[in-house]
C-alpha cells in the first residue's frame, strides 16, 4: 500500500475517533475533536497530491478516497447537530448526507461505463462552504466552552447569537449543497446516461 492510499486508510481511521470524543460535550474532548478533523482534513488534502506527484494513483485510492470525505462530512455533520448550542434541523443533515452519496454512486456508474466524472467548480465551492461551516462552527462551540471558565456573563448572549447564525448558515450550506447536486446532474446528464432510463 502507498503513502496516499495510507493516508486515506487513516482519514477513515479517524472518523470513529471523532465521533466518539465529540460524543461528549467537555472542552477537551471537543478540542482534540477538532484537532482530529483538521489532521482528517489534511489527509485529504495530501493523499491525492501525493498520488499524482508520485505517479501512484491507484484503483483502489479512487475508490476509497471519495467515500472516506463522504464518510468524514457525514460524520461532522451528524455530531454537529447533536451539539447543545448548534441549531441544525435534521432535514439539512439528510439533504447534505444524500447529495453527498447520490453523487458518490453517479460517480461509480459512470466509472463502471469507463466514463470519469471529474470534479466541477460547484462540488468545489459546495465542499470549501462545508467544510468552512464545520471549522467556523465547532470552532465558536470550544470558544462558548471557553467563555464559561474565564467570562460567563457572556454566554448568554453569545449562545443565542450562535444558535441563530447556525442555524441559518446550516441552511445556506444546505442548500447550496443541493445545489450544486442539481449542476452536478445538469453537467453530466449526458455522461450519466440518464436519458436513455428515461
Amino acid at each position: 500500500m502507498n503513502l496516499a492510499n495510507k493516508l486515506t486508510v487513516a482519514r477513515m481511521a479517524m472518523v470513529p475517533v471523532f465521533i466518539c470524543l465529540l460524543s461528549f460535550e467537555h472542552l477537551a474532548c471537543l478540542l482534540l475533536g477538532y484537532v482530529t478533523f483538521v489532521v482528517a482534513s489534511l489527509t485529504d488534502y495530501y493523499d491525492g497530491k501525493i498520488a499524482r506527484r508520485r505517479n501512484q494513483v491507484t484503483n483502489f485510492g479512487k475508490l476509497l478516497d471519495p467515500v472516506a470525505d463522504k464518510i468524514l462530512v457525514a460524520a461532522a455533520f451528524v455530531m454537529l447537530m447533536l451539539l447543545d448550542d448548534l441549531r441544525i434541523p435534521g432535514w439539512t443533515v439528510v439533504a447534505i448526507i444524500g447529495r453527498e452519496f447520490l453523487v458518490t454512486g453517479a460517480r461509480s456508474l459512470a466509472a463502471s461505463e469507463g466514463v470519469v466524472i471529474a470534479a466541477n467548480v460547484w462540488g468545489k465551492a459546495k465542499a470549501v462552504l462545508q467544510m468552512g461551516y464545520i471549522y467556523w462552527f465547532l470552532g465558536f462551540v470550544i470558544l462558548r466552552h471557553i467563555l464559561d471558565w474565564c467570562a460567563p456573563g457572556v454566554v448568554p448572549r453569545y449562545t443565542r447569537i450562535l444558535a441563530v447564525a447556525s442555524l441559518w448558515g446550516v441552511i445556506l450550506v444546505a442548500l447550496f449543497t443541493v445545489f450544486s447536486g442539481v449542476q452536478f446532474a445538469r453537467i453530466n446528464w449526458h455522461a450519466l446516461r440518464l436519458d436513455r432510463s428515461l
